[in-house]
């Protein structure tokens, strides 16, 4: 069995007790989770280290943790606030033997250096901007998964933010994008 098969197979399990992710996403797993975690590699192919801000059920985290397992130096670093989804996270890391690391605090309270900070389902644009900061400051790039309402957030964020983002087609769902943010500064 694969370890995306054995992720799927815990999150399943994982859900029944906390809600990790919406129980009707789980029958379209392998698209709507793995897939959409997965094409971020595909937009920062040389990236070795990542911060997944708000990781809670580990997406993308753990798909790029169990996807850069084999490749060395890399490391994932999931970042939640919730103890509970820190049990889960790291049952995860532990069960599947991922190059990742869990961490138990408030996203925008750490800054490591990383070459990529991401987020999917974590807050509104303008929240994740001040979240990412401090890793924006280190030289990370922002790859943010977003739904349908990616413009509505970028227009509202840019009220208090001047950024510089590239808004790219979600390879997993046509109402998708992914939000590249090069360079970020607030200005409210």
């Amino acid at each position: 069995m694969t370890d995306l098969e054995r992720y799927r197979e815990m999150l399943v399990a994982g859900n029944e007790v906390m809600n990790l992710v919406g129980p009707a996403s789980l029958p379209d797993y392998w698209n709507r989770h793995a897939f959409d975690s997965a094409q971020l590699l595909s937009l920062a192919p040389e990236a070795s280290t990542w911060a997944d801000l708000g990781a809670g059920a580990g997406l993308p985290g753990v798909v790029l943790a169990v996807l850069l397992k084999d490749s060395p130096g890399s490391q994932v670093w999931l970042i939640d606030s919730q103890a509970k989804r820190i049990r889960f996270l790291n049952e995860v890391v532990s069960t599947l033997s991922l190059p990742a690391r869990v961490i138990h605090a408030r996203a925008e309270d750490l800054a490591l250096q990383v070459d990529i900070v991401t987020a999917r389902a974590c807050a509104p644009l303008d929240r994740l901007l001040q979240f990412a900061a401090p890793y924006r400051k280190r030289g990370a790039e922002a790859l943010f998964l977003k739904g349908e309402k990616a413009e509505e957030e970028i227009a509202a964020a840019r009220r208090s933010h001047r950024f510089d983002v590239e808004v790219l087609p979600s390879a997993s769902d046509p109402r998708g994008r992914i939000l590249r943010i090069r360079s970020s500064q607030r200005v409210a």
